[in-house]
């Protein structure tokens, strides 16, 4: 069955969309011995797929991987400059997983990774509105006023964002400090922090801890399992696949 390329290399685990479609911009996804194009249709069982000169071979198991991100941990596979990446943390697999969207250096918590293109495709983007909740911990009171804008959206450097969920976890009366629980339909990149800096806050700590229904449990900072097959409904339920 004929599909667009993009498409292709998402089901069969290669890349999300997005970055299958960078692949093929860089000229990196050959189809029949000729360089492939964004939007054209091919069929795996019968035409030859080629990434970086490997030969595709089928659709591989779909793989779904829960994470505890330490600070101090990059978001990639890989880098150039040798600092710790997740990828160390998950050690040898059988099957190339991908992180779903980023946490930065310093943030820790809840990340997913998967092969299942099509899956990140709908978390990461932000028309599916799908729900991410942060632990964050910012440096002075914060005033409810300002927790009130943020929650109807501000204007950064690249646009409003879309409304927040904002609510305070400990007393402001009681620490120097605020912590606060935030939850974000959007992924833009350091959004949370950035936020709290244009309120003149400076965020000390943040920490994913759900993607959906999704949370950590007891998953202790740097370790990882694989989702069970009820997380895996029930998480594809809520993103309508």
């Amino acid at each position: 069955m004929e599909e667009r390329i993009q498409k292709i290399l998402a089901k069969m685990g290669i890349a999300s969309r997005r970055k299958a479609e960078e692949l093929i911009l860089e000229g990196r996804v050959v189809v029949n011995g000729k360089a492939a194009v964004l939007g054209m249709k091919v069929d795996p069982e019968r035409d030859h797929i080629r990434v970086d000169g490997k030969l595709l071979r089928g659709s591989e198991p779909k793989v779904y991987i829960i994470l505890n991100k330490p600070p101090g941990v990059l978001t990639t596979l890989e880098d150039p400059e040798g600092r710790p990446t997740v990828q160390q943390l998950l050690g040898r697999l059988k099957f190339r997983v991908y992180p779903v969207g980023r946490l930065d250096f310093n943030s820790e918590g809840l990340l997913l990774l998967t092969n299942d293109g099509d899956l990140a495709y709908r978390i990461i983007h932000p028309s599916h509105k799908i729900p991410k909740t942060y632990l964050v911990k910012i440096k002075g009171v914060i005033e409810e006023k300002d927790i009130s804008k943020l929650r109807k959206g501000i204007r950064l450097d690249d646009g409003m964002t879309a409304p927040a969920k904002i609510k305070r976890v400990r007393a402001p009366r009681a620490e120097k400090n605020s912590w606060l629980e935030v939850t974000i339909y959007e992924g833009r990149k350091r959004q949370i922090r950035r936020m709290f800096e244009r309120m003149g806050h400076t965020v000390l700590k943040l920490r994913r801890i759900r993607i959906d229904g999704l949370g950590l449990g007891e998953l202790r900072t740097g370790q990882w399992r694989y989702l069970d097959e009820v997380e895996v409904k029930k998480l594809k339920k809520s993103l309508k696949m």
